[in-house]
C-alpha cells in the first residue's frame, strides 16, 4: 500500500474528527474562509465530514478590500455551488465607522485592521469557535498554537495560557466571551496540501498556477500591480510567468517566478524549496521576528 495515501487518510481522519468534536463542543462556530488553499481544502474536509447534512456553521471571510479578484470569485461560486451559507464583512466598513487610521506607503497594508472586522463579527453573530486553516509550518508562531487555541474575551492570545492536548483529547470548555479558534490542519505541511489536493482533485483559483501578470519589483519582491500599491518614478514594472504560494492581500502576498501549471509541477517546487511559503511571499511577516505573534496576541486569526 502507498505510504503517502496512508500518512494523507490519517490527516483527513484528524481533521474530520475536529471539525466534529467542534460540532459537539460548540454552539455557535464559524469556518474562516478566504478562498485561499488551506480554506478550500478545510471547507472539502468538513464535505466529509458532515454530508449529506448541511455545515453546523457559516462560512465567515473578513474581507479586507485588497483582495485577489481570482480569489474572490472562487469564494462566491464555491459558497454557492455547495449550498452553504457566507457571510462576509469587510474591513473598509469597520474603517469608517470606528474611525481607523490605515497605514500608509507603498504597500499600504490592512492585514492588521483584519483583527477589528474579525473581533466586531464575532461579537455580532455570538461565534464561540472560529475554524481556521493555519499549520504549524507555516511560521515561528503559529507553531506555538494548540488545535482548540483559547483566546480571551478581548480576541487576545496568551501561550501560556493553552492546554495540553493528550490523546486527541480537545477541551473546548470556555467562559463567557471568551473563543476558541480550532485549526483542524494544524499538523499538516504545505506538502501535505498540496499532495490532499492533488489525490482529492480539488479545484483551486487560478493564480496557484502560472500565469502571466505585470509585476512590480521591489526589494527582492515580486508585487502584482494594482490599484492598492504606489508606483514611483524609477521602479521597475515588467510581466513575468507567476504563481503564488499563498494568498492575502495584493499589498502584501508577493507571487514566485514558476512555470508550474500543473499540480505535480507544483509539488516539485515546493519538494526542492526550503523556505516556507510565508517566509518567501507574505511582506507582512517580515516587519519583526514576532510579527504574526504581535499580531496573534491582540486577536489576529
Amino acid at each position: 500500500m502507498n505510504y503517502q495515501l496512508d500518512y494523507l487518510d490519517q490527516l483527513e481522519s484528524e481533521a474530520i474528527y475536529i471539525f466534529r468534536e467542534v460540532a459537539g463542543q460548540f454552539e455557535k462556530p464559524a469556518l474562516l474562509f478566504s478562498g485561499g488553499k488551506d480554506s478550500i481544502t478545510l471547507v472539502h474536509l468538513a464535505l466529509k465530514a458532515f454530508r449529506p447534512g448541511k455545515f453546523p456553521f457559516p462560512l465567515v471571510h473578513i474581507d479586507t478590500g485588497h483582495n485577489f479578484p481570482e480569489a474572490l470569485e472562487f469564494r462566491d461560486n464555491l459558497a454557492k455551488s455547495i449550498g452553504e451559507k457566507l457571510i462576509v464583512r469587510k474591513v473598509e466598513d469597520t474603517i469608517k465607522a470606528k474611525g481607523l487610521k490605515e497605514t500608509t506607503g507603498k504597500l499600504a497594508s490592512r492585514n492588521a485592521l483584519q483583527t477589528f472586522t474579525l473581533l466586531d463579527t464575532i461579537e455580532e453573530f455570538g461565534f464561540d469557535a472560529c475554524i481556521g486553516g493555519a499549520r504549524r509550518d507555516e511560521e515561528k508562531a503559529r507553531a506555538k498554537e494548540r488545535v482548540f487555541s483559547i483566546r480571551d474575551e478581548f480576541g487576545g492570545w496568551d501561550p501560556k495560557r493553552q492546554r495540553p492536548e493528550l490523546w486527541n483529547i480537545y477541551n473546548g470548555k470556555i467562559n463567557k466571551g471568551e473563543n476558541v479558534r480550532v485549526f483542524p490542519i494544524s499538523n499538516w505541511t504545505e506538502l501535505d496540501v498540496w499532495n490532499y489536493i492533488r489525490r482529492e482533485k480539488i479545484d483551486l483559483p487560478s493564480i496557484y498556477f502560472s500565469h502571466e501578470r505585470e509585476i512590480l519589483e521591489y526589494e527582492g519582491q515580486l508585487i502584482a500591480t494594482s490599484e492598492f500599491i504606489r508606483i514611483d518614478d524609477g521602479d521597475t514594472i515588467s510581466r513575468k510567468r507567476v504563481r503564488y504560494r499563498t494568498v492575502g492581500d495584493m499589498t502584501c502576498t508577493a507571487a514566485v517566478e514558476s512555470t508550474a501549471s500543473t499540480i505535480d509541477d507544483i509539488i516539485s517546487e515546493i519538494t526542492a524549496t526550503r523556505i516556507s511559503e510565508r517566509g518567501e511571499t507574505r511582506i507582512d511577516d517580515r516587519i519583526s521576528e514576532a510579527a504574526m505573534e504581535d499580531r496573534k496576541v491582540n486577536g489576529y486569526f
